[in-house]
């Protein structure tokens, strides 16, 4: 099956080229926003790979209601639209309901649909409706295989600007697997495929800002596997300093090492295309 090519601006998605989504992960204080958006911009412009600036202004399936979810639909639109403005970034972020779809897409050029939320037709249609890219988020529940059918529902509005993005499964309890096989499986549907190695990572039951709540340690070996794999992009949530980040703490990597990270990967990633042609 041929791939399709989605262009946004200066990136064409599901090219040749790797692409990176990256930011942290839900909005914090403009300060911190800005920060790594300076920080981000410095190091893929150094290393020449097209980026997604993502953020989410709502993070509505925290494990607990105590928990921080963003600044709201109004501040968090108005930062992302800031980053924008200042640093040239597309922009990405999660919906969750239908109700907001329209501004959002207002200011936004991907629309992001969680993972849990990934089989919720109305979510995906009026998605679907605004014309925009929509990057749909591997469910943990769903076999890989079962992605087309998430994708045919945003598709069924007539717009098949549609990306995947693997994020791991469910194994046993709280644990998450990334299984090469599902890359495999996701380029079938044609459309093209994200990793976000970050969230594979979570330790879910263990609250984000215990140290025990992500596998760092597999970081390096679960993105270069995904990027031999073939890979379209990968999607990295980073943070000044993630230890006191709001959300994902344990799993965000530090801003501070992102170059370090991507040029393993970008050699890698020249490696693969090579041995496909």
């Amino acid at each position: 099956m041929s791939k399709k090519k989605i262009i946004l601006n200066d990136i064409t998605f599901g090219a040749d080229e790797l692409f990176l989504i990256t930011g942290p992960c839900v909005i914090e204080e403009e300060s911190i926003m800005m920060r790594t958006a300076e920080k981000i911009k410095e190091v893929t412009s150094k290393l020449n790979i097209p980026t997604v600036y993502k953020s989410s202004f709502m993070k509505d399936n925290r494990s607990s209601v105590d928990y921080y979810v963003g600044p709201g639909t109004e501040e968090g639109l108005r930062i992302l639209d800031k980053i924008k403005t200042e640093f040239g970034f597309s922009l990405v972020t999660d919906i969750h309901f239908p109700g907001h779809v329209d501004q959002v897409a207002d200011v936004v050029d991907i629309l992001q649909i969680p993972a849990y939320l990934a089989m919720q037709t109305s979510l995906l249609t009026a998605a679907g409706n605004t014309g925009k890219i929509v990057n749909l988020k591997h469910p943990q529940f769903l076999a890989p295989e079962n992605m087309g059918k998430p994708a045919a529902k945003v598709a069924s509005t007539g717009n098949d600007n549609i990306m995947l993005t693997e994020r791991g499964y469910v194994f046993g309890y709280n644990d998450l697997i990334v299984d090469p096989r599902s890359f495999y499986e996701m380029r079938q549907t044609g459309y093209p495929v994200i990793f976000d190695v970050t969230h594979s990572i979570r330790k879910y039951g263990i609250p984000s800002a215990d140290p025990n709540g992500g596998a760092k340690q597999y970081l390096d070996t679960l993105a270069r596997a995904g990027v031999a794999s073939g890979v379209d992009g990968l999607f990295v949530e980073t943070h000044p300093c993630p230890n006191e980040a709001l959300c994902d703490a344990a799993s965000q990597l530090d801003m501070n090492n992102l170059e370090e990270f991507l040029k393993p990967l970008l050699e890698i990633h020249n490696t693969e295309v090579k041995y496909r042609k």
